[in-house]
């Protein structure tokens, strides 16, 4: 299922599976990566973004894995999600019987704990199967050491800050594990042997003090239901009716996933540094929460009903707000799940990276940079909320007036743009289209509101914007919109303008900018962030198309009044998901899916554009239009 590829330190590059290849769980404080192959080949705990446990994404033989399969080396495997849930199937055929590998993490609520479950029931469905496995942790991202104790019951795994422990689920009279061999390396390897109808598995726990203890199948099957209860519950609450239920659905299911309760925050991916482009350097650690991302999840949540979401992301978000003192700009482009804003980034130069993509950066660098275009979207999620019901405080209010009181100072200065380019600042159109925004819902939250505020200013701000867009935003020669003052580059970024009202989808000047960009950024649907080799953005190498762009582009289109394209388009997008309906933040040349997965910003534009489709369908259907 890989693609065949050079050598690398003894390792080929078809011993990596592909990127998409891999299903996600997760108890919302911390995920887990299933490949189909039976590998967990990404976690990290107690948190998203704290230091991995099983990383053999990013090194094949040092990062650390916990896979059960087929002894036997041929075998067919495949992935399924059970309906309306986060629990995890894949199920293995060969000659001698059927088996399945049920994987899923018991949800561990709303106050952070360092203890976390992965839950593998074993079962063999037909005839006889014998599963290898291979429990080898490499912890605080491959460089901690740890020795390793086996008993009847299990496993404990120990480095010098941290533990893993395993327990084994089966009856009172089973026999341990089958053939266990600890190798130097301190991993664990053994094999169990099941016929048709037997149920048996393994739970690695972190944050438990003690030896494993022996955990019998009706307690785990006890573990499934209830995890699976709590989905079919909370995916209940959706008001979705709408024409892709089951891919808005498993795309729901996917935000929650990457939330962290206790905080409410939404980590843009539960992965770092995996490729853009393969073989290249641009390797990002997406492990924390974007004001962005986190903003733009509220519109989608709000238009699938999910009222308690959004309204915890309002409120990591207001947090961030109160936190600022006044010196320097009032929001950080991401922070951390808790709230907190450590990213400093680095390499880790002992791994080889996927398939050979280095350096592998965790941290993220790019927390510095100036974005004025996030205080758009804040402003625009809180305006979003207050008409669905989620109102503003005073404190609320306090926070948008600090916002825009600086903004009103600032929109006029160069900024690193929403791609967070490493090639230094610029007049970027996009930062100055979500400045207008900003204050243009701030002007409607007062009036709305009856709340005090210098609206004369706002207002002045806001005009001047527009009239800036419109003269050095604007390029008479490419007929369109322009990434930046000094350039006539496109930028997809730019397809939000009919979005947020700052023109109408009819206007000729952006009915030319969407021809200019279907020309210049879109490749069969598909749509590219920017052209890096016509706009250099400090790095080398190329990426492939962005898939919330490709959404964003529906939405456009639909808002065009472009329906039957703007359905093609979509439903041609669909094709990309991966087996479970995921996707990873690009798709390269080839089709394959590239970079952190799953990413949060195209399940959630997928949301959007999903629900824009639906309405403007719905509208012609009954109008006839």
């Amino acid at each position: 299922m890989s693609p065949p590829g050079r050598a690398l330190k003894g390792i080929t590059m078809d011993q990596y599976p592909l990127i998409a290849d891999h299903g996600l769980i997760g108890d919302l404080q911390t995920s887990a990566l299933v490949a189909t192959d039976g590998s967990i080949d990404w976690f990290c705990a107690p948190r998203f973004d704290s230091p991995s446990v099983f990383a053999a994404l990013l090194d094949r033989e040092n990062g650390g894995r916990f896979q059960v399969r087929p002894t036997i080396e041929v075998f067919t495997s495949k992935q399924l999600y059970l309906p309306d849930t986060a629990v995890l199937v894949t199920r293995f055929m060969t000659e001698a019987g059927v088996g399945e590998v049920v994987d899923f993490m018991p949800i561990s609520g709303t106050v952070a704990t360092d203890r976390h479950r992965i839950v593998r029931l074993l079962r063999c469905m037909r005839g006889e199967m014998t599963f290898a496995v291979d429990l080898s942790p490499r912890f605080g991202y491959g460089r901690d050491p740890h020795e390793v104790e086996v008993t009847e019951d299990g496993a404990v795994f120990r480095s010098a800050d941290t533990s893993l422990t395993a327990h084994l689920v089966r009856e009172p009279d089973d026999q341990r594990l089958a053939r266990t061999v600890v190798d130097d390396r301190g991993d664990l390897h053994a094999e169990l042997t099941l016929t048709a109808g037997q149920v048996r598995g393994l739970i690695v726990e972190t944050g438990v003090a003690g030896p494993p203890r022996r955990f019998t199948v009706a307690e785990v099957e006890r573990l499934q239901r209830e995890t699976t209860d709590f989905w079919e519950h909370w995916l209940g609450r959706s008001t979705y009716t709408g024409r892709w239920r089951e891919q808005l659905n498993r795309s729901a299911i996917t935000l929650k996933l990457m939330t962290y309760a206790p905080s409410g925050g939404l980590v843009a991916a539960p992965t770092a540094a995996l490729p853009e482009q393969v073989g290249g350097e641009r390797n990002w650690d997406y492990r924390y929460t974007w004001i962005r991302d986190a903003s733009f999840s509220v519109y989608a949540l709000l238009g699938m009903g999910f009222t308690d979401e959004a309204a915890a992301l309002m409120g990591w978000l207001r947090d961030r707000l109160d936190e600022s003192d006044g010196e320097g700009t009032p929001l950080r482009i991401m922070y951390r799940v808790d709230g907190s804003s450590d990213l400093v980034e680095e390499e880790l130069d002992h791994w080889e990276g996927y398939r050979g993509s280095r350096p592998v950066r965790i941290g993220n660098g790019a927390a510095d940079q100036l974005q004025l275009d996030i205080y758009g979207e804040a402003i625009d999620s809180i305006y979003f909320a207050d008409q669905h019901g989620l109102h503003v405080g005073h404190h609320g209010w306090q926070g948008i007036t600090k916002v825009l009181t600086w903004l009103a100072d600032n929109w006029d200065r160069p900024d690193e743009g929403i791609w967070e380019t490493r090639g230094g600042q610029q007049d970027f159109t996009y930062g100055r289209l979500m400045s207008w925004v900003a204050f243009d819902r701030g002007i409607r939250l007062s009036a709305a509101l009856g709340r005090p505020a210098p609206v004369d200013r706002w207002q002045r701000e806001r005009d001047a914007i527009y009239e800036q867009i419109m003269t050095r935003g604007w390029s008479a020669p490419r007929r369109a919109f322009v990434q930046h003052y000094q350039t006539d580059v496109l930028d997809s970024a730019l397809l939000r303008m009919s979005t947020v009202g700052f023109v109408t989808p009819s206007d000729p000047m952006w009915l030319s900018t969407l021809a200019a960009m279907e020309e210049d950024l879109v490749t069969d649907s598909l749509v590219y962030r920017y052209d890096p080799a016509a706009s250099p953005d400090g790095l080398r190498g190329a990426e492939g198309t962005f898939s919330l762009c490709t959404f964003a582009y529906v939405d456009s289109l639909a808002r065009a009044g472009q329906l039957d394209r703007a359905r093609v388009v979509f439903e041609k997008m669909l094709t990309y998901a991966n087996h479970l309906g995921l996707y990873s933040e690009e798709i390269a040349l080839t089709g394959e899916q590239i970079g952190n997965f799953p990413q949060a910003f195209t399940h959630l534009s997928l949301i959007d554009a999903a629900l824009t489709l639906d309405r403007q369908l719905d509208a012609r259907k009954r109008f006839g239009t």
